[in-house]
């Protein structure tokens, strides 16, 4: 019995202890207006990184994947896309495209 109300006390004192509401959270500036004006909107992303990553994006557009690229050509294509709803990509760039090669 004794063992019981000791656990039992402890099991109180930890429920005290994780579940106190701290008010730090309602501090911050977030929770008063939770969206951003224009100019700070920009602040998250420096300059250098937003000219680096549309670099890498000009990158990655030109050294596509030959699936992806079939993948286009077949969207482009109407009937292509419809067979490929029902048959895949692959199967529907095979179907009208053939081993004809891309570039």
């Amino acid at each position: 019995m004794r063992a019981f109300i000791i656990l039992a006390l402890l099991a109180v004192l930890v429920m005290v202890a994780t579940c106190y509401e701290s008010h730090e959270s309602m501090e911050s500036h977030e929770y008063l207006n939770p969206f951003l004006n224009r100019r700070r909107a920009n602040d998250f992303i420096q300059a250098e990184r937003r000219l680096e990553a549309i670099s890498q994006e000009r990158i990655r557009e030109r050294n596509k994947a030959p699936q992806e690229r079939q993948r286009e050509m077949c969207e482009n294509y109407y009937p292509c896309e419809a067979y490929a709803f029902r048959h895949g990509y692959a199967a529907a760039y095979r179907h009208y495209f053939g081993k004809r090669r891309t570039k």
